[in-house]
């Protein structure tokens, strides 16, 4: 586990843009198509603002998961994939082959049989990359402290019905999806967050701070900003 931190949230968002345009760089070099698992929050969505179209990069083969979503219908503001399609995905011309959205409100299915469905959807290669934003309760994805679905460990991915944040039903990958993943990217920015981000590098536990249960296969960074960052000792 390795910890890098940047003097304010505008030089973090940029820095994440460019070490994720970085990896998906290296692995198309490998003649792979990258799999990526995005966040939503804040200074995630601040990063895919700065993703820039021109370079080695080609984001018109790269396939994008997501590691939660909020269950409303297609298309509205809360949901982390309309957030991206807004933040980054239509300005680079990402084809939707390439978008693997989660099931939305109104699909027909039941919230347990839609987080099935994504489940039987992921790759079973790991993923190159899965970013995680993380809450002040020291949430990710939405895997929240003290909830039973912070134990699963033979779905990949979960039904939300009672979550503390709005909207409450949600749908979410478990640790086995998430830590499925060479790397793994904590993206955390703010004071609010400094005792949670304390507390996971710290004595936290998965019950209390679930961000401690994330682990990559390779590699398990924190990206914070200074503020995040305050409460940490030496």
């Amino acid at each position: 586990m390795t910890v890098q931190v940047w003097p304010d949230a505008d030089v973090l968002a940029r820095a994440i843009a460019q070490r994720i345009t970085d990896r998906v760089i290296r692995v198309q070099a490998q003649g792979r198509r990258p799999s990526i698992v995005l966040t939503g929050g804040t200074i995630a969505l601040e990063a895919y603002r700065h993703i820039d179209s021109v370079g080695e990069a080609d984001w018109t083969d790269v396939d994008l998961y997501w590691g939660d979503e909020r269950f409303v219908p297609e298309g509205h503001d809360d949901r982390n994939d309309q957030q991206a399609r807004d933040a980054f995905l239509d300005r680079l011309g990402v084809p939707d082959e390439r978008i693997h959205a989660m099931p939305a409100h109104g699909c027909e299915l039941s919230m347990a049989d839609a987080a099935d469905a994504y489940a039987a959807s992921l790759p079973t290669d790991p993923f190159d990359l899965v970013l995680l934003g993380m809450g002040p309760d020291g949430h990710i994805a939405s895997l929240f402290p003290g909830f039973p679905q912070l134990h699963e460990t033979a779905r990949r991915a979960v039904e939300v019905l009672d979550s503390p944040k709005p909207p409450p039903h949600r749908i979410s990958l478990t640790y086995p999806a998430l830590n499925h993943a060479d790397s793994v990217w904590l993206l955390v920015s703010g004071q609010g967050k400094a005792p949670a981000v304390a507390r996971a590098l710290g004595t936290g536990t998965i019950e209390d701070t679930p961000a401690v249960g994330a682990r990559g296969i390779a590699e398990t960074v924190w990206l914070l900003d200074e503020a995040a960052a305050s409460g940490i000792t030496a």
